[in-house]
């Protein structure tokens, strides 16, 4: 999995590129993570805590939610959680593969201690 952190010197904004099949993982840490160094935290020791474990943690999002499980972090957008069918033509489906990711728990703490190296500097 790559990636890139920007930050915009004009308006101050934080960008997260991932490669594709990640594309969300970089949406999350913008728009729910940011720079709250206390949900960075929790998540890590979470991570740390499941890693011999078979149990599972989640962390609901306005938008985007993470799920620790299985060794794996999973982000996916909220609206896949909803258990109402909907009713759409075949050629207009979601594009479920922007719409979740997965990856090990050591790739997914590398790519939060990274990104709380970014925003720290700034």
């Amino acid at each position: 999995m790559d990636y890139e952190f920007k930050k915009n010197t004009l308006d101050g904004s934080y960008h997260a590129t991932f490669s594709m099949g990640h594309e969300i993982i970089g949406r999350w840490l913008i728009e729910e993570v940011g720079k709250d160094f206390e949900k960075m935290d929790t998540i890590l020791s979470q991570i740390g805590a499941l890693k011999n474990s078979t149990k599972e943690w989640r962390l609901l999002g306005d938008d985007l939610s993470l799920i620790l499980q299985d060794h794996e972090a999973i982000i996916q957008a909220n609206y896949l959680f909803s258990e109402e069918e909907e009713d759409f033509d075949e050629d207009m489906h979601f594009y479920d593969e922007e719409s979740v990711s997965c990856c090990g728990f050591e790739d997914f703490e590398l790519v939060l201690q990274a990104w709380r190296a970014f925003v720290t500097r700034f």
